[in-house]
């Protein structure tokens, strides 16, 4: 048998037909898992003489060979008096973890997504969860979860300050995006991560054509003029001598319902309500409601507005307006899966209360008025968790005209209440 060959400072493991083997032993050892035994090869005939020498083997090892790690340790040692580790180490570099860098990677991308599905927007509205989906089945940006939390970071401050004033988007991206007027334009990364949560919070299909994408943020307040926005109201009562406050008061002194544009809303004038009591302003989704309210009550009608649906610009300001100068917004709208998204949209973007929403509400109602349509697409409810669940349950939508009697029962006891 061959005795290892012997080196000064283990000079003999430096030889140029080794480098396959250190190369291997480098590789299997970055790995991060237990390593007992390196397969090397193919091997020529001097990388073969090259590890019998080292190994000290009586003849030569296959061109394609296992060495063992304990074997080859002890051959190291008695060359160079230092370990395998240390010697590849100084010979080829650094080992790395791989297995630990998995595992770091890993936990990384766990945190991002349940730093994501747990953020105060996502809770608030439930309907994002499909986007919270879509956003870990697209994966990470150049996978770095770092980089992907900044957009998902940028993304949320958007879905946050919508519906935004009629603002055209690149000023609405500048105000929102570190002065970055182009972070929204179409075809962007960010655009397209915030337009898939719109048509999320929508229900739609994420939009294909310039003009889905062009639709979708005229609903979310980009780009909307201030005169197609409107808001339907009626019994609002306020004083001052701004345009708002005269046609408000002039509608509610006709026992008629005000149609108020962004615009005016947007400019109100001087504009005050009463503060003593507390007003109530009921918040209503159909604007047939409102239309009920006016008949039964007529110049007597208490505070109402109405959202018609989805809630645009002048919506979600007039009612943040009322609740400044100091009304109590309470909320009712459709039993159904649009319903509840657009209940869980105006009460994370107003202080509004839920009215009348409650699963107990639903399955009285639902009792009264059996076998409705289906409901669609229900989503969690965050004012009551067992309300999605009593939905799915019955399988039956209840549009508010339904329950219209018991609104305006309610509207009737307030009357005491009026701005």
């Amino acid at each position: 048998m061959r005795p290892p060959e012997k080196a000064v400072g283990g000079h003999a493991l430096r030889r140029p037909e080794l480098r396959i083997l250190w190369q291997t032993v480098h590789e299997r050892l970055s790995s991060g898992r237990p390593v007992t035994r390196v397969r090397i090869g193919p091997l020529d005939e001097a990388e073969r003489e090259a590890l019998a020498d080292l190994l000290g083997l009586d003849r030569l090892p296959d061109v394609r060979c296992s060495v063992t790690l304990a074997r080859l340790e002890e051959a190291v040692i008695e060359i160079s008096g230092r370990t395998v580790r240390d010697s590849v180490t100084e010979l080829i570099g650094p080992l790395g973890d791989r297995a630990g860098e998995r595992r770091h990677q890993k936990a990384e991308r766990a945190e991002l997504w349940a730093w994501l599905s747990g953020h105060d927007t996502v809770r608030a509205q439930p309907a994002l969860a499909d986007w919270v989906t879509s956003c870990r089945s697209t994966g990470l940006v150049g996978s770095s979860p770092e980089r992907t939390r900044g957009l998902l970071e940028d993304a949320l401050t958007v879905l946050a300050a919508v519906p935004a004033e009629a603002e055209p988007l690149p000023l609405f991206a500048a105000r929102l995006l570190r002065g970055d007027s182009h972070a929204l334009d179409d075809g962007t990364q960010l655009s397209t991560v915030v337009l898939r949560a719109l048509a999320a919070l929508h229900d739609t299909a994420p939009p294909h054509s310039a003009a889905d994408r062009r639709a979708l943020w005229a609903r979310a307040g980009v780009a909307d003029d201030e005169l197609s926005a409107t808001v339907l109201a009626a019994g609002l009562r306020p004083s001052g001598d701004g345009v708002l406050a005269h046609v408000a008061r002039a509608c509610a002194e006709a026992g008629q319902a005000a149609s108020l544009t962004l615009a005016q809303v947007r400019s109100p004038g001087r504009f005050t309500l009463l503060t003593e009591p507390v007003p109530v302003v009921h918040v209503v989704e159909n604007p047939s409601i409102l239309a009920l309210a006016l008949h039964r009550f007529g110049r007597s009608c208490p505070p109402l507005v109405c959202t018609s649906g989805w809630p645009n610009s002048a919506v979600i300001l007039l009612l943040r307006m009322l609740a400044a100068r100091g009304s109590v917004l309470r909320f009712h709208g459709d039993f159904d899966g649009e319903g509840i998204r657009i209940a869980a949209y105006v009460l994370d973007k107003t202080p509004a209360s839920p009215w009348r929403m409650s699963a107990e509400d639903y399955r009285e109602a639902v009792a009264r008025h059996p076998r409705g349509p289906h409901p669609g697409r229900v989503t969690e409810a965050p004012w009551d968790p067992e309300l999605a669940e009593a939905m799915a349950q019955q399988g039956s939508a209840l549009v508010e005209e339904l329950v219209a009697d018991v609104l305006l029962e309610d509207l009737a006891a307030g009357l005491g209440s009026t701005p």
